[in-house]
């Protein structure tokens, strides 16, 4: 079964202004992300109750120059950050970044 070029990136790295995350996705599709945002959306079990599914990860609890120092690949299917605060245990699917790009802001 052929991959869904939506979901897989061809280039990941910084923004031309180097102030967000920037993704070339299959489709050619160039999604730019602000760091500060991926971080308060983590999906790891430290920042949203696994039970609940309520966020736990509040606004007032992440600095806002925060910033990906590292950026390791899960497999085919996601990245996971190691963020300037030190957190580093969510990983973000490639479904999941482009569905927050595809939808905006608030609606992922």
């Amino acid at each position: 079964m052929a991959r869904d070029p939506r979901y897989h990136p061809s280039e990941i790295g910084p923004s031309e202004d180097e102030t967000k995350l920037r993704i070339v996705w299959g489709d050619g599709v160039a999604a730019e992300y602000v760091p500060r945002e991926l971080r308060l959306l983590c999906p790891c079990a430290g920042c949203v109750d696994e039970m609940t599914g309520v966020r736990t990860l509040t606004p007032e609890q992440v600095v806002l120059d925060v910033y990906p120092s590292a950026i390791h690949y899960v497999g085919r299917y996601a990245l996971q950050f190691v963020w300037s605060d030190g957190h580093s245990t969510g990983f973000y699917t490639y479904e999941f970044l482009r569905g927050l790009w595809d939808n905006g802001p608030g609606d992922a």
